[in-house]
Order: C-alpha cells, then structure tokens, then sequence
C-alpha cells in the first residue's frame, strides 16, 4: 500500500507528536511511534538509548508542560522523503527550560506513517524567558 499524501500524513503526525510531548501523554504518542521505535539522546553527559516501552515509563512520570502552563514552541525544519515508505523530519521543540532539536526518521508501514527512530539534542534555554 502505497502512503497517499505523504506530506499532509506527516505534518499531521508532526502535529500530534509535538501535541503529544506538551502533554506528556504516552498514549498519544503511541498512535505516531512505530512498536519498535527507539528514543536516543544525543548529549554525551545525558546519553540514553531506550525502546519506545522504556521511553513511555519515561513520559509517564513527567510532569506535562502543558499542566504548568509553559507556552508551545515547535518548528517544523524539514521534511524529506525517500521512496514510499521512507521520511525524515527535523524539527525543534523548547519546553521544560531546553530547546530541542529532534531528529525523526519515519517509515510507512501497515498503513501508516510512524516514528521509527528519534535523536535529540538540547540547549538550556533562559528561565525567565
């Protein structure tokens, strides 16, 4: 099966990614990870590789941004596809006091668009900003 759109597909799953971080809601972020994603961080002084179950335990004992009332910032990058079934976002995210920037290779796989695998990097941002 061939993704229709791929585009629209991604910015919607894009949408709901960035909707699913601000509220540290794992189920959310289920429905845009493949079962088999995996979640690394980039930063040698905070390096983690986990499976996308060890990364929702992770999700589920933060406290949302969402609930203390943070503003949402994300940017969309870019977007490349590669064939049918492969794509790339980059894209930037600030919440919890760190701007991110995220790495996403996704992949079209029964039926859907689904983040395959997710690298990140980040800044401390200003407190009082």
């Amino acid at each position: 099966m061939n993704p229709p759109q791929p585009y629209e597909a991604i910015l919607a799953l894009l949408e709901t990614y960035f909707e699913g971080l601000y509220r540290a809601d794992s189920a959310m972020l289920a429905t845009v990870f493949h079962p088999h994603a995996q979640y690394v961080s980039a930063m040698p002084e905070d390096y983690r590789a986990l499976s996308f179950p060890e990364y929702r335990q992770v999700l589920d004992q933060r406290v949302p941004p969402a609930n203390t009332g943070e503003t949402r910032k994300e940017r969309i990058i870019s977007i490349e596809t590669g064939g049918n079934t492969l794509a790339f976002a980059k894209v930037e995210m600030t919440m919890m006091g760190r701007e991110y920037t995220d790495f996403l290779t996704l992949v079209f796989d029964h039926g859907r668009w689904a983040i395959m695998a997710k690298i990140f990097y980040y800044e401390m941002t200003n407190q009082g900003d």
